[in-house]
C-alpha cells in the first residue's frame, strides 16, 4: 500500500488544558490536537484512544482531544479526516476497516493509499464472543448446537457493518457451519447495552470493549481468538481451545494523519508515541484492557496495513459481503 509521507498525532478524552510551550517542530501544535474516533463513546477503541490522547497530552503539555464521529462502519470519520488540514491538528484513530472498507464499500469517498499517511500502531487486541449474563448459554460449543439447531433464529451485534467483528461473526459462520443473523450498531457501545438488556443474543467484540463489562459481571465470555488465552481473562478458551480452529479476527489500533502533513511533525509524533508505549502506565492500561503494544516506525505500520488489506480481502472475498 503506498502512502504519502505525512504526520500524525495522537489524541485523548479528558486532556489537559492547552498549553503553547508543547516542543514540536515550529510550535507545533498551534491548537488542540483532535483525535476523530470512528466509534461511540465507551466502546474498545474509544478506550485505547482516550489513553493515547491522555499520554500524548501528558508528555507533549498540549490539548489532544477525542472526537467521536460513528456511522456507515466508520466511513463518516475516515472521509471526515481526509479532508481536513494536513497540519497535523486533526488524526485520525485508524482500525482495521482500513484494510477492510476498500473490499466491500461499493463507493467511499477517501482513497485509504493516497489520503492518508501513517503515523503510528499502537496495540492490538483479540476478539470475544460474549452473551450476557442471563444468556443459557455457557460454554461455546451450546451456542454453536443452538445455532445450528435453529438457523438463522440466533442474532449478534457488532460495532458496525464491515467492522472486524461483523467480519468476525461472518467467518464465524463459515467455519462453523451455523447461520446468525448480524445487526450492526454505531459501535460497540451501543451494541453491548443492547446485549446486557437482552435485545441481542451475542457480540464479537474486540477484548479492550469487552472485558469491563466481563469483569463486572454483565455479560459471559465463550472464547476469545488468537494462540494463547489473554492473561486478563485466564479461564476463557481460545476458538481453537474450544473445537473451532482457523478462526482469528485481531483488532488493531494506531494513528494517521491527512496526505501532506508535513513529515517532520509525523516523526514527531511517532517519536512521543514509541515513548508513550514504553510507560509503565500505559503498559499497564493496555493490559488492563486486554491489548498489548505494537512499536514501531510509520513505515512499519503502512507495511502492517497493506499486509492487513491482503488479509482482509481474501476473507471478505470468501464471504461475499458487500456494501452500498
Amino acid at each position: 500500500m503506498r502512502f504519502l509521507n505525512a504526520a500524525l498525532v495522537a489524541v485523548g478524552l479528558a486532556a489537559p488544558a492547552f498549553c503553547a510551550q508543547a516542543a514540536g517542530p515550529d510550535g507545533y501544535p498551534t491548537k488542540p490536537v483532535t483525535l476523530v474516533v470512528p466509534f461511540a463513546p465507551g466502546g474498545g477503541s474509544d478506550n485505547v484512544a482516550r489513553l493515547i490522547a491522555s499520554r500524548l497530552s501528558e508528555r507533549t503539555k498540549a490539548s489532544f482531544i477525542v472526537e467521536n464521529k460513528a456511522g456507515a462502519g466508520t466511513n463518516i470519520a475516515n472521509e471526515a479526516v481526509s479532508r481536513a488540514n494536513a497540519d497535523g491538528h486533526t488524526l485520525l484513530f485508524g482500525q482495521v476497516t482500513l484494510s477492510i472498507n476498500p473490499f466491500i464499500y461499493k463507493t467511499l469517498r477517501y482513497n485509504v493509499q493516497k489520503d492518508f499517511v501513517p503515523v503510528a500502531h499502537f496495540a492490538a487486541s483479540p476478539t470475544v464472543l460474549v452473551v450476557s449474563q442471563n444468556s443459557p448459554f455457557k460454554t461455546l460449543a451450546e451456542f454453536i448446537a443452538a445455532a445450528k439447531a435453529k438457523p438463522g433464529k440466533l442474532n449478534y451485534g457488532s460495532g458496525g457493518s464491515g467492522t472486524s467483528v461483523h467480519l468476525a461473526g461472518e467467518l464465524f459462520e463459515t467455519l462453523t457451519q451455523t447461520h446468525l443473523v448480524h445487526v450492526p450498531y454505531r459501535g460497540s457501545a451501543p451494541a453491548m447495552t443492547d446485549l446486557i438488556g437482552g435485545q441481542i443474543e451475542a457480540i464479537f467484540d474486540t477484548a479492550p470493549s469487552a472485558i469491563p463489562h466481563i469483569g463486572g459481571g454483565r455479560v459471559r465470555p465463550l472464547a476469545v481468538t488468537g494462540t494463547k488465552r489473554l492473561a486478563e481473562l485466564p479461564n476463557v478458551p481460545t476458538f481453537a481451545e474450544a473445537g473451532v480452529t482457523g478462526f482469528d479476527a485481531p483488532a488493531w489500533y494506531g494513528v494517521l494523519a491527512p496526505a501532506k502533513t508535513p513529515p517532520a511533525l509525523v516523526k514527531y509524533l511517532n517519536a512521543e508515541i514509541q515513548e508513550a508505549l514504553k510507560e509503565p502506565a500505559t503498559l499497564q492500561r493496555l493490559n488492563q484492557l486486554g491489548a498489548v503494544p505494537v512499536p514501531g516506525t510509520p513505515e512499519d505500520f503502512g507495511r502492517f496495513i497493506q499486509q492487513e488489506s491482503d488479509r482482509w480481502s481474501a476473507v471478505v472475498k470468501k464471504a461475499n459481503v458487500t456494501l452500498d
